[in-house]
């Protein structure tokens, strides 16, 4: 089994530092056996490297992209900070994602797999492909593209 450090290092891939809390929440919740559910997280790297703006009207879907991509590695971040061990993750269960849509973007699908192909490079078919929901919504907190959630299940 590969590790997930090694993997990082090999893709040239830095984990931020866990993003600052946006409100009055816990960013990992555990949960019943060996279950974690992550708050949402924006695409903020905390180093100014962010993504603004609506899907379909002021960014295309690459941009789209690297924003859900940066969205995937705050949440490692806040994983990585609850478990001690990217490694102790049996498999992602769940995606939701929200995307910063104009009122006709139809590509929400698309942009998530900016986030979704980390998990999947990073942890495989049987670990990194999880169910999925990615959802169109006409506002984000602070203009953000899209912020993402996850469920884990971890040994």
């Amino acid at each position: 089994m590969a590790n997930v450090y090694d993997k990082l290092k090999e893709k040239g891939i830095t984990l931020p530092a866990p993003p600052p809390k946006g409100g009055v929440y816990t960013p990992v919740q555990e949960f019943g056996d060996h279950l974690l559910y992550c708050s949402g997280c924006g695409p903020d790297l905390g180093n100014g490297n962010t993504v603004l703006g609506k899907l379909g009207r002021d960014l295309t879907v690459e941009e789209g992209q690297k924003a859900a991509y940066n969205c995937m590695l705050n949440l490692l971040a806040n994983l990585d900070a609850k478990l001690g061990d990217l490694n102790r993750i049996k498999r992602f269960v769940k995606v939701l994602a929200f995307v910063n849509s104009a009122d006709d973007f139809d590509k929400q699908p698309m942009v998530v797999n900016g986030g979704s192909n980390l998990i999947f490079e990073l942890f495989g078919e049987e670990k990194g492909l999880p169910a999925r929901t990615a959802i169109g919504t006409n506002a984000t907190p602070g203009n953000i593209a899209c912020e993402i959630e996850v469920l884990v299940e971890y040994e």
